[in-house]
């Protein structure tokens, strides 16, 4: 069993600096999880402890159920892609691919069959007697990877291997990752700051922010159920929209109000913000669930509210809408025939049933728990 488990781990620097506090995660076997967080928030520096390229202050860790706390990086049968590479220029691709088996004395028999056998997995065949300097950076993000396939280790741990490629081949190298996780059965620890690579290649998520974990879950329970109002705002291209207002209960219903308009909430979601009744919160609903009321059916007006259009983005097949309403910015993605105008005014139909509620002096999701996942994924 390839499974990692850290628990409680922290990590204090010689000058006082508290990396990382209290991460608790669970890698079960063959499983792709994703580290992923601003720059500095601690996921490297996470990552690195599992390697055993940084010690560890508080808690263990443990690797095939095996604590590796005082265990030496080469001895912990793990295998690290790094962001730079990190290949050996005078040297071949077949060279480094084999270089880690020779120094452990591989036989060559072995040697040659395991990066024969990475090269065919990876389509690298043909550069295995090329120099670094002469492959792209694709084929040399492609030969780092396969230097770690070849010594057939219990855990993988990529340290953000896209971030150097441009945009069309990271999308590219996204899907090869994960076909390639798939046809190896290998347990995956991965670190991005980008959440489109977390969302696009994980099993589980791991959000971090500040040293702190802050939400664990599958993609789609980390971009439908966001605990708090950092997993919201950092999850999802473009990001939520947040609306500061008050929640009101007028006719028999809970409405979320702000000078200039007023929504009202589902019915089915009521009873959760009873409590919060005549108290400033904010409201989030992202730029999927705002519409052009041009091109919606059977729209209610309490569920409308006018904005003015600043900026139109079009992508397509979907034009991004940059609005205000009130003092509040949002961006409404919508369909590609509209006809809004940068100055104009506009009307935008709010997908309550899709909306969060967060509330203002802890950040947490009032409403956590109370979306149906499976209504989503239908």
């Amino acid at each position: 069993m390839s499974e990692v488990l850290l628990e409680k781990v922290g990590k204090v620097f010689p000058n006082g600096f508290r990396a990382v506090s209290d991460v608790n995660v669970e890698v079960n076997d063959k499983e792709f999880v994703v580290l992923v967080g601003p720059s500095g928030c601690g996921k490297t520096t996470t990552l690195r402890m599992i390697a055993g390229l940084e010690e560890i202050t508080d808690g263990t860790i443990k690797i095939g159920g095996r604590v590796v706390n005082d265990v030496e990086p080469k001895d912990r049968d793990i295998a690290m892609v790094f962001q730079n590479y990190a290949l050996y220029p005078h040297m071949s691709v077949y060279e480094n691919m084999a270089f880690g088996l020779k120094l452990r004395k591989t036989p060559k028999a072995e040697i040659k069959k395991r990066v024969d056998e990475a090269a065919r997995i990876l389509g690298i065949e043909q550069l295995l007697d090329r120099k670094p300097k002469q492959l792209s950076g694709g084929q040399r993000q492609r030969v780092a990877v396969g230097r770690a396939i070849v010594r057939n280790p219990k855990v993988f741990l990529f340290d953000e291997p896209l971030s150097n490629l441009d945009a069309k081949l990271r999308v590219q190298m996204r899907a090869e990752l994960k076909r390639l996780h798939q046809n190896l059965e290998a347990t995956i620890v991965y670190v991005t700051h980008d959440q489109v690579e977390a969302m696009t290649m994980a099993d589980k998520i791991v959000i971090m922010k500040d040293g702190v974990i802050q939400q664990i879950g599958d993609p789609y329970t980390v971009y439908f159920e966001p605990r708090n109002i950092f997993v919201a705002g950092f999850i999802g291209t473009p990001a939520m929209n947040f609306i500061n207002g008050r929640l009101k209960r007028r006719d028999g219903k809970i409405w979320f109000a702000k000078e200039g308009f007023e929504v009202a909430v589902p019915d089915k979601l009521s009873k959760a913000l009873e409590k919060y009744k005549d108290e400033d919160v904010l409201l989030g609903i992202r730029p999927e669930d705002m519409y052009d009321k041009m091109f919606a059916k059977d729209v209610k007006d309490e569920f409308t509210v006018t904005g003015e259009c600043e900026v139109v983005e079009p992508l397509g097949s979907e034009t991004l809408i940059h609005a205000r309403i009130g003092d509040d910015e949002v961006v409404a993605k919508v369909d590609p025939k509209t006809r809004a105008e940068a100055g104009s005014k506009m009307d935008l139909v709010l997908d309550m049933t899709m909306a969060h509620v967060f509330d203002k002096q802890t950040e947490e999701n009032v409403l956590f728990g109370k979306h149906s996942l499976e209504e989503f994924k239908a």
